[in-house]
């Protein structure tokens, strides 16, 4: 147990070259917090669970496992929200020709976190005036009122956010059919195929035996 398997190690690998980014574009504490993370649910799953009981383990175990699991494709994504405008994304979409009923959505997503982000802020703000969901463990130590005053409040704003994001997406014409200019000059250069080629290679080393 205190041994990783090859599929982890293999799944390490990749999140350390999806880190190093981060500390190429100058975004190192974020960086740092996300290895944190990353490592830290890695080296609990294989130090700490086998101490526990088993019960315990197998709980623990799956709330950490899937954290674990999840946690590359959110520093891909962490990294590509931080570095990336919606401009740059949606030419960038468009040189590799995917569809455009693809594209929106993936505007949508991009322009959606932002702004739910301060929503979520502002409904904290408002809510901390009335004495609920003070602090960061409020959803620990007030669970009810948190859910019913912050969050379901939250969903709710979400789903108006999402529907008018996309309006303001196709009112700007981005789903009408044919070429579409961009501002903005996207280039893959030497260094982009490199560095896809350094990742997918733990990818193909693990497909064929050798890790």
């Amino acid at each position: 147990m205190l041994f990783l398997h090859v599929n982890e190690i293999t799944e390490a690998i990749i999140t350390f070259l999806l880190l190093v980014p981060f500390f190429l574009s100058g975004k190192i504490k974020s960086g740092i917090k996300l290895a944190i993370m990353y490592y830290g649910f890695l080296m609990i799953d294989y130090f700490c669970i086998p101490l526990l009981n088993d019960r315990i383990a197998i709980l623990v175990s799956m709330v950490v496992v899937s954290l674990r699991m999840i946690l590359p494709c959110i520093i891909a994504g962490t990294y590509a929200f931080m570095t990336t405008t919606v401009s740059e994304f949606i030419c960038a979409l468009r040189k590799i020709h995917v569809p455009e009923c693809m594209i929106i959505p993936c505007m949508v997503i991009i322009r959606f976190f932002p702004t739910i982000k301060e929503d979520y802020s502002q409904i904290r703000n408002a809510m901390a005036f009335r004495g609920v969901g003070v602090g960061k463990f409020s959803l620990i130590t007030q669970p009810m009122k948190t859910l019913e005053y912050i969050i379901i409040p939250l969903l709710m704003n979400g789903n108006n956010v999402s529907q008018d994001l996309s309006i303001a997406a196709l009112t700007k014409g981005i789903g009408v059919k044919g070429n579409h200019t961009c501002v903005e000059q996207i280039k893959v250069k030497a260094i982009d195929y490199i560095y896809i080629l350094i990742c997918i290679l733990p990818l193909i080393l693990f497909k064929k035996g050798v890790i």
